[in-house]
């Protein structure tokens, strides 16, 4: 049985909100920004991680300035989409650091990776000896990231603002 979605009230989306703009903000700060005192935003907030509504807090890094500037978008097909086989090829994109990110899709593909490395040189050995070698993989389409309009944004708020 799915386990129901924890209820937010205002103060929790504000929570929610105020981090998502800022993963630094002192708790004084974030009380004062939602309206109420710093124990009751406290314990909000660890309910919230404890219920995994917050999963965690990190840098947002720039990858170019590390100079991974190469993104390529690959469309993945599979030769066999039987649970046992998506659940094969997740483990090993799990374990694939240049994929950033990776969506099971409901179409004429079934997967969609968003690849990030230093070069076109890098990105073609990493689809040769990597993407290509997946479990199940029985041919790719890559798409090439001329420039990044909007990346990695925060959540739309869960506020009126």
């Amino acid at each position: 049985m799915a386990e129901r979605p924890l209820e937010l009230d205002a103060f929790d989306r504000r929570i929610l909100d105020a981090l998502a703009a800022d993963g630094r903000i002192s708790a004084t700060e974030l009380a004062r920004r939602i309206g109420l005192s710093k124990s009751p935003t406290q314990a909000r907030l660890r309910r919230l991680e404890k219920a995994g509504v917050i999963r965690g807090y990190r840098a947002i890094v720039d990858p170019i300035a590390l100079g991974r500037d190469h993104v390529a978008f690959v469309e993945v097909r599979l030769s066999d989409t039987r649970e046992a086989a998506l659940a094969a090829f997740d483990a090993a994109v799990t374990k694939t650091p240049e994929i950033e990110e990776c969506h099971l899709i409901a179409g004429a593909f079934d997967y969609l990776l968003k690849v990030r490395t230093p070069s076109m040189t890098a990105y073609r050995r990493l689809l040769a000896e990597r993407i290509s070698t997946l479990p199940h993989v029985s041919g790719t389409s890559t798409y090439v990231a001329m420039q990044a309009v909007k990346e990695g944004g925060a959540p739309a708020p869960l506020t009126g603002a």
